[in-house]
């Protein structure tokens, strides 16, 4: 299957991240005509391209930008309408196994920058922010620097290529906690305090940053926009699947031949991807794989041929997620993999809540009994327990991304658990899955 570059289009020209090189490419062309419209006709536009949020929820763009209050031709505003606008770009990629927003912020940063504008003048804010994780210091200094080149040539500013628009830009490194890439928590962080997720409602939407309306999209989904507006509504949803359209970038990584970043429309299937990533290492074959990152529940080579579009993907028993499609073969252990994947989030979890807290502090001490051939017959349960117990209770979706990886691989490799107890245990747990027959003696 050949591959589709548009959001990767200038990925391999000379010094792409330069502002001549994406000039040179057609760059902010998309710009010009978007100030030629009207703030409500981008939001239409974009509505109508069936453009998904990139970031892992899959929520239509067009529509979150529609829930910015606005204020109505001939009244005086009051309320959220009559508050400061801002758009606030995720940027704090930290999920194990993904890797298509920093890939594109080294590669192309003028294509997200070109799209925060865009996208910000279509809910009429004149301030954004980009807020990066941290410890990527390689990509925060090469946004900075386009930044600086956009200011110079008029694309930032006031009064942007003489519309009359005017838009400030602000790239913001946070400090390198994963819970921060939950977008409340990312908004605590950016006016200083602890990254901890926020209740909702209110939602950002309308009491985001600073207590004022707010957007809040992924890297992806804004360097999307700029082709959007170019293309058209029509031409961006003849990529893949009429409720997932697009093209997409999928990052492979783990036990293939070539792993990297792969664009493809929505709805490509793994069997096609390890196509283009020359298969799986020679010599040994897929056991299991994430559709979306660790977060995600584990499919198998049953599942090779899912479309990997949000909707199918969910229908089969997991999530797109952030399309990090992590490859396992059979030396592969699911228990030590696992238990890496639920050490992370324990490590990570922000503490508010006391089922994430605690739940994955136990899940990492029972998973490493078991992995270390210290656990019980019991500790499966306690395992499934112990999740059901975060699944739904925790207050955002990271305790809940903890319980995926393990729920799944007890429904696929229960086997291979039951394999790493001690001989003792596996008796005693032959011994209760044992069926009597009917009316058999005691």
């Amino acid at each position: 299957m050949p591959l589709t570059p548009v959001l990767t289009t200038r990925w391999g020209a000379d010094k792409s991240w330069r502002l001549s090189t994406y000039e040179s490419m057609e760059g902010y062309s998309a710009l010009r005509t978007a100030l030629s419209m009207s703030p409500d006709e981008l939001v239409t536009m974009v509505k109508d391209s069936g453009l998904r949020g990139r970031g892992g929820a899959g929520f239509p763009t067009g529509m979150k930008w529609s829930f910015i209050p606005q204020p109505k031709p001939g009244e005086t505003p009051t309320g959220p309408a009559a508050m400061p606008k801002y758009l606030v770009v995720n940027a704090d990629e930290g999920e194990p196994g993904t890797c298509k927003d920093l890939p594109l912020m080294m590669a192309d940063p003028h294509s997200l920058i070109e799209g925060v504008i865009i996208s910000a003048y279509a809910i009429r804010s004149k301030f954004a922010v980009i807020y990066v994780r941290g410890e990527a210091v390689h990509a925060h200094r090469r946004l900075v620097a386009a930044v600086e080149e956009a200011y110079a040539a008029g694309y930032l500013g006031s009064d942007i290529l003489g519309s009359g628009y005017e838009l400030d830009l602000v790239v913001h490194a946070g400090a390198g906690a994963y819970i921060c890439g939950e977008e409340t928590a990312l908004l605590d962080s950016l006016e200083g305090y602890r990254g901890q997720p926020r209740l909702k409602p209110p939602f950002p939407a309308v009491a985001g940053l600073y207590g004022a309306p707010t957007v809040i999209n992924n890297v992806e989904t804004l360097a999307s926009v700029p082709f959007v507006v170019r293309g058209g509504a029509e031409w961006f949803k003849a990529f893949g699947p009429e409720k997932s359209p697009g093209p997409k970038i999928y990052s492979l990584s783990g036990r293939v031949v070539r792993p990297g970043q792969y664009e493809a429309p929505m709805g490509t299937t793994m069997r096609e991807l390890l196509e283009m990533a020359g298969g799986v290492r020679p010599g040994h074959e897929l056991k299991f794989w994430t559709p979306g990152g660790s977060s995600t529940p584990y499919f198998t080579a049953e599942h090779l041929d899912v479309p990997l579009d949000f909707d199918s993907v969910a229908a089969a028993g997991s999530m797109l997620g952030t399309t990090a499609l992590m490859v396992f073969d059979e030396t592969d252990s699911i228990v030590e993999a696992t238990l890496r994947f639920t050490e992370f989030y324990a490590h990570e979890s922000c503490g508010k809540c006391t089922p994430c807290r605690e739940g994955t502090y136990w899940l990492v001490q029972i998973l490493d009994r078991i992995a270390h051939g210290r656990g019980t017959a019991r500790d499966l349960d306690l395992l499934l327990d112990t999740c059901d117990n975060i699944l739904g209770r925790s207050f955002c979706a990271l305790g809940d991304g903890a319980t995926s990886c393990i729920a799944s691989s007890l429904k696929y490799f229960k086997d291979d658990y039951v394999a790493l107890l001690p001989s003792e245990e596996q008796a005693r747990l032959g011994r209760s899955l044992r069926l009597e027959p009917v009316g058999a003696p005691s």
